[in-house]
């Protein structure tokens, strides 16, 4: 059984533009693919603690030599991996606030990247560990950023989960989001249509 892994990171929930295309997008992909299990996150909704010191001691602790308390941190790391292991297809939601992705989607970020799990170092540098899988990232904002260096969000996803060894990504974007009615319909509009030439590819 297929299984298609979907985390979103709009403060606005389900009525956020991100949330709504890549809910639009999975639940075509269900009626396209029936039988895909499908697992999501909110990382608003249940949020992820930011790393702090205490984390990132637990989280590079040998597993015999942890405390009770940093064996929770690594359990509640080991979760949000295994999401990412179990999927075939991963679906991301992030909107842009101020010229990057939300700080809760990049706090999953920082408990999903760890050293010997999900990426290695060799003699021929890092490896990424979460490969074969397809991503599908669905960004909004409210201006023009696609292609510019006011873009803060496709340059960093495309650097932090290639180092995971997610290389094969497609970014759906809608801008413009906040430059009047027509401008917002014509980018979701764009968006859309962008998703239904996905889905029939």
């Amino acid at each position: 059984m297929s299984k298609l892994f979907q985390i979103n990171s709009s403060v606005f929930g389900d009525q956020g533009v991100s949330s709504q295309l890549a809910n639009a997008f999975v639940q075509e992909w269900q009626s396209k693919n029936p039988g895909t299990e499908v697992v999501r996150r909110d990382v608003v909704a249940e949020p992820v603690p930011h790393l702090d010191g205490d984390r990132l001691t637990a989280l590079m602790t040998a597993a015999d030599e942890r405390s009770a308390e940093q064996q929770q941190v690594v359990e509640a790391s080991d979760t949000l991996i295994r999401e990412l292991q179990d999927a075939d297809t991963i679906v991301i939601g992030a909107p842009m606030y101020n010229f990057g992705i939300p700080s809760q989607l990049k706090s999953w970020l920082d408990l999903v990247a760890r050293s010997g799990v999900t990426f290695r170092y060799t003699e021929d540098g890092p490896e990424g560990l979460l490969k074969g899988k397809k991503v599908y990232v669905f960004t909004s904002r409210g201006g023009l950023h696609k292609g510019e260096a006011t873009d803060g969000i496709t340059p960093y996803l495309q650097t932090m989960l290639g180092f995971l060894g997610l290389t094969d990504v497609e970014f759906v974007y809608a801008e413009g989001l906040a430059m009047g009615d027509e401008p917002r319909e014509q980018g979701i509009a764009r968006a859309n249509a962008r998703i239904e030439e996905l889905l029939a590819a």
